[in-house]
């Protein structure tokens, strides 16, 4: 059977598929979102630490460019300060990393909360397919990923473009400034430029967070038929329910039926409504009701209670109450002990003078 196409999935995604499509790590996170924070952790590395690596680069390069002569040029030489070089470069760069880090992390988190996905792990060679590979290349997603993409050079390129020519001017000036100075400036810079790229990224990354959130929601969507199968497995099928329904009424029937021998009393409609009560004084607190039930039902318990010489009290209002408010093997309520207990020592009196 071929798949379904678009157009029958007229239907909003049920809570199970969007469960089932979480579990698999299928959740709507937009790549832009992820791109914008890395670009506010690079605004806050050059905001906040560019200054001070600034400074330790000037002190770690200025030997080097006012006094080469000074250093052995030996092989085991040049690898001792390359060595030492390198760690202090990386004792530099460990917070800034740390910081893109736990950004990359908390806009990821931020998207999807937090997931465990050992499946993700497992190799999959079916991805490995050319064929396959090149459906994902041209998908229509993929094509959207690339026009953003466009966007984004071009737009980042035109940003730097403009900063630049709007200070062409000054560069000539920087040859004659001492190196912090330059770099302060640079560093100013290039904080405006990635300030605006962080502005233009972000109007980026919020439309393309609602469009992956309805692209998402699109390609959950379901069919009616998807929707009845879904049904049919988490709540059963509908005839197999209907028919347990139904033989769960007949048993529970059968069992009402049964009690109304042993029933004290049954008070009538006297056609549509008859409930059967039973009262035992010395094991009962108040009278409970044993059976109930209209027009075929009613009338198949009195003709129960005509059979086992059951008395039939006939009061309507107390019938269609009593019907209404207790469920089978319960006790009746306060408000109709009154009158339930009228019946009650009514068929009493009426059994003791029949004895006698």
């Amino acid at each position: 059977m071929a798949d379904d196409s678009a157009e029958d999935k007229t239907e909003e995604p049920t809570d199970r598929k969007l469960s089932q499509a979480r579990e698999q790590g299928n959740i709507p996170t937009s790549q832009e979102v992820k791109v914008w924070a890395g670009l506010v952790g690079a605004l806050a590395i050059v905001a906040m630490f560019a200054p001070h690596m600034a400074q330790d680069v000037q002190r770690l390069m200025l030997p080097f460019i006012e006094h080469p002569h000074a250093f052995p040029m030996e092989q085991a030489d040049v690898g001792q300060v390359l060595a030492e070089v390198t760690l202090s470069m990386i004792k530099l760069m460990i917070l800034p990393m740390l910081l893109l880090m736990v950004l990359a992390v908390a806009s990821s988190m931020a998207q999807s909360g937090l997931m465990f996905l050992p499946d993700k792990l497992t190799m999959d060679f079916s991805k490995l397919s050319p064929m396959k590979g090149l459906t994902r290349i041209f998908s229509g997603r993929n094509l959207v990923e690339f026009v953003k993409s466009l966007f984004k050079v071009g737009a980042i390129g035109f940003v730097i473009f403009l900063v630049l020519k709007s200070h062409m001017s000054e560069y000539a000036g920087l040859a004659a400034l001492e190196l912090m100075a330059v770099m302060e400036y640079l560093r100013h810079q290039v904080l405006a430029m990635i300030l605006i790229v962080v502005l233009m990224v972000f109007a980026l990354a919020a439309a393309d967070w609602f469009y992956q959130r309805w692209s998402f929601n699109q390609q959950m969507k379901m069919t009616k038929q998807e929707i009845k199968d879904e049904h049919k497995q988490t709540e059963g099928d509908p005839m197999i329910k209907g028919r347990l329904r139904a033989l769960r009424m007949q048993r529970a029937r059968q069992r009402m039926m049964a009690a109304v021998p042993k029933a004290s009393v049954v008070v009538t409609n006297p056609t549509h409504y008859a409930v059967a009560l039973q009262y035992d004084q010395d094991s009962m607190g108040a009278p409970i009701l044993v059976a109930k039930g209209v027009d075929l039902i009613a009338k198949r318990i009195r003709d129960l209670a005509t059979e086992n010489e059951v008395p039939i009290v006939e009061n309507p209002p107390l019938a269609r109450a009593l019907y209404a408010s207790v469920d089978l093997d319960e006790e009746i309520p306060p408000e109709h002990y009154k009158t339930v207990a009228e019946i009650i020592g009514y068929v009493m009196k009426l059994k003791g003078e029949i004895a006698h």
